[in-house]
């Protein structure tokens, strides 16, 4: 754990979140990670709110081996049947988002329940307001959070900055017109994948806006090498391997038999990793052509997939968007400064922020290599620069390129002299994704 990670998982607790989850007759405390019983509780909780059922003590035991590096709060009421079962629950981790051009640190933010007991009395708020400003007061420049419903992060400044897409491919029909990749397609076992995974990972996350550093204990989820794991043995591996003999790419799925009719037998992809565009089409290639499959289905993919492209028939594919990750800034500066810009600009920036934590007007000038320059901004807006006032929601929904600021401009979020030129300057080459949930 490095020492901005730690930092923020012994940090203390917000002192106003403290006193408004007390004004309600409640405590707000830190969960011991050392206290196996405190975080197997903590977990019930989780599993609670998540509608999932109970966890038995293998999942209780492989959650305490693997997720101690995650700071967990919970909300605990002494006048229940059960106290020591918290009410609402809070976790996150310092992480690394990638972003056009560089990385940042975030605090990305997972495990937020409140029980259906203690709706309506402000615990979200409190737990959310506050990890916001202990994230901003150590210096991390954003946070991240993927959710199961939209509608309630848009009041803490979170916009929806990398959607996601799930495509139901009819594989016949769709016919392959892709390059036919030079490498070759191998399966492998889910305990060799294990050890090339990690590694694939980093070479394709620090150029893929959006992704997030795996969180610990998520490979061994995915590939089922945790003692925890459901329908492990229902998980097959691919890998492609260049001409080279370098490992460039895995496929991580499991199929269901259609009992009707055997050879129309469903494919679910829950993970393509690809490090090379060989890799890419190589992998796709062998999953549409595979004997017995009559449906491919993949989630989590991008906006802008090249897999739309290398097939024939593109009504073979249907394909539904999502919103899926979630950015809310709170250091403007360090956050523009993190990233690259697609076009050279002057921009005079002037954000709301109804939590305060990014409020401020700067003056961006964008090089012609894509690096940012921030300062403060006061007075009249200098000659020449395009002027945009915005909330930090919007600002942080195109923060990874995958939203124009000239269309949120055009749906009344965002005011601007010239929205066409200030969409050149924050636009991006490449889609946002991120490969999974968190």
């Amino acid at each position: 754990m490095n020492d901005l990670a730690r930092s923020h998982h012994d940090a203390p607790l917000d002192d106003l979140s403290l006193a408004a989850v007390a004004g309600q007759g409640l405590a707000l405390r830190r969960v011991d990670d050392a206290d196996a019983a405190q975080v197997a509780a903590w977990l019930d909780a989780v599993s609670r709110g998540f509608l999932d059922g109970e966890r038995n003590e293998t999942q209780h035991r492989a959650f305490f081996d693997l997720l101690g590096y995650r700071r967990k709060l919970g909300v605990y009421d002494e006048d229940a049947p059960h106290p020591e079962t918290p009410s609402a629950t809070f976790a996150s981790w310092a992480a690394e988002l990638t972003v056009p051009g560089g990385t940042v640190p975030t605090c990305a933010i997972t495990s937020v329940t409140v029980a259906p007991t203690h709706r309506r009395r402000g615990l979200l708020r409190s737990l959310m307001t506050g990890e916001l400003r202990t994230a901003a007061s150590l210096g991390l420049p954003v946070a991240t959070l993927t959710v199961s419903e939209s509608g309630i992060y848009g009041r803490f400044g979170f916009g929806p900055a990398a959607h996601a897409t799930s495509w139901t491919i009819a594989s016949r029909r769709a016919t392959w017109t892709g390059p036919i990749a030079p490498g070759r397609v191998d399966f492998v076992s889910r305990e060799h994948a294990r050890t090339l995974v990690e590694a694939l990972h980093e070479r394709i996350r620090r150029t893929s806006p959006g992704e997030v550093d795996m969180p610990g204990g998520h490979w061994d989820r995915f590939l089922g090498t945790r003692p925890d794991a459901e329908k492990a043995d229902q998980r097959r591996v691919l890998q492609y391997r260049s001409p080279a003999g370098e490992v460039d790419g895995l496929v991580l799925y499991s199929v269901t038999e259609n009992e009707h009719d055997y050879s129309e037998s469903t494919l679910d992809v829950a993970l393509l990793m690809a490090a090379t565009d060989e890799a890419y089409a190589g992998l796709w290639r062998f999953l549409l052509s595979m004997d017995l499959i009559g449906t491919v289905r993949a989630g989590e993919l991008s906006t802008d997939e090249p897999l739309w492209w290398m097939i024939a028939d593109q009504r073979a594919a249907r394909i539904a968007v999502r919103d899926h990750h979630y950015v809310r800034i709170l250091d403007v500066p360090a956050a523009l400064r993190a990233r690259r810009f697609g076009a050279p600009g002057l921009v005079a920036l002037e954000v709301a922020d109804a939590l305060g934590l990014a409020e401020g007007r700067w003056l961006l000038r964008a090089d012609a290599d894509g690096t940012g320059h921030v300062t403060a901004w006061e007075g009249a807006a200098p000659a020449g620069a395009i002027t945009a006032r915005l909330g930090v929601a919007e600002l942080s929904a195109a923060y990874l390129g995958g939203v124009s600021l000239a269309t949120l401009a055009r749906a009344g979020r965002v005011e601007t002299t010239d929205a066409d030129a200030l969409a050149r300057v924050f636009g991006w080459s490449r889609a946002p994704r991120l490969s999974y949930w968190y």
